[in-house]
């Protein structure tokens, strides 16, 4: 039988950054602020739908969180688990026991906060990591000049860090499910917990591909940028 191909969301967190201050107070999480007249969870997700080589897509919200459900209702494919932990880690890892893949499924891990992912960087993603059979995330080469702030305040240049051979990571991440799952399990045992499933691959010697993603492919993380990613839209 031939291995599937699973989109994994996870979507339990709230978003702080992406608060205005006069914000604060209200906690609505980002993936469900408006982009466009859509939430932007249910922009993330069709993304990846576009994508015909996805069996399924299962978005992972936190428990007693209906909004997913009635967001996502008439898309086809798409599954939503209340399995959210307190960290992206512990979503993943709880996401990956709810999806119904095996083993050797690829799971294309992706932001909710990332609804401007275009068919050509999902499809190079994919074409690449099944070529080589290896795990791979999107990324982008760093263009500007990288500072590193000061230890102590007021902010200013500590160092200037030589941007030769950085990327910036994108997702999807993609590996196989029964990979990420060990790697996952084994930061349990880590202090500092991962903030992508690269990272977690990392740390067990893999050397994940890196692919050519796309500009358009940013994160939303500020309040400035959901204006941005409305143009892009």
């Amino acid at each position: 039988m031939q291995n599937e191909l699973i989109g994994l969301v996870p979507a339990a967190g709230i978003g702080s950054r992406a608060l205005a201050p006069h914000e604060a107070g209200e906690a609505t999480p980002k993936q469900y602020r408006l982009l466009a007249g859509q939430p932007m969870l249910r922009l993330a997700v069709q993304a990846l739908l576009r994508e015909p080589r996805l069996s399924r897509v299962v978005v992972a919200v936190a428990p007693g969180d209906t909004t997913a459900g009635a967001v996502l209702a008439d898309l086809q494919r798409v599954r939503v688990v209340s399995c959210g932990g307190a960290t992206r880690a512990d979503t993943v890892r709880a996401a990956l026991s709810h999806a119904g893949c095996q083993a050797n499924d690829w799971v294309l891990v992706h932001d909710a906060a990332r609804p401007g992912l275009t068919p050509e960087a999902l499809g190079r993603l994919i074409d690449a990591c099944l070529l080589h059979d290896q795990p791979g995330l999107l990324a982008l080469p760093v263009a500007d000049t990288v500072k590193r702030n000061a230890a102590t305040p007021p902010s200013r240049v500590g160092a200037t860090i030589d941007r030769e051979g950085l990327w910036l990571a994108q997702t999807p991440q993609m590996a196989r499910a029964g990979m990420l799952l060990q790697a996952l399990q084994a930061d349990l045992a880590y202090v500092v917990v991962p903030t992508d499933e690269s990272s977690a691959l990392e740390r067990l010697g893999h050397a994940p591909l890196l692919v050519r993603g796309d500009p358009r492919n940013f994160k939303v993380t500020w309040p400035e940028d959901f204006i941005l990613m409305e143009k892009w839209l």
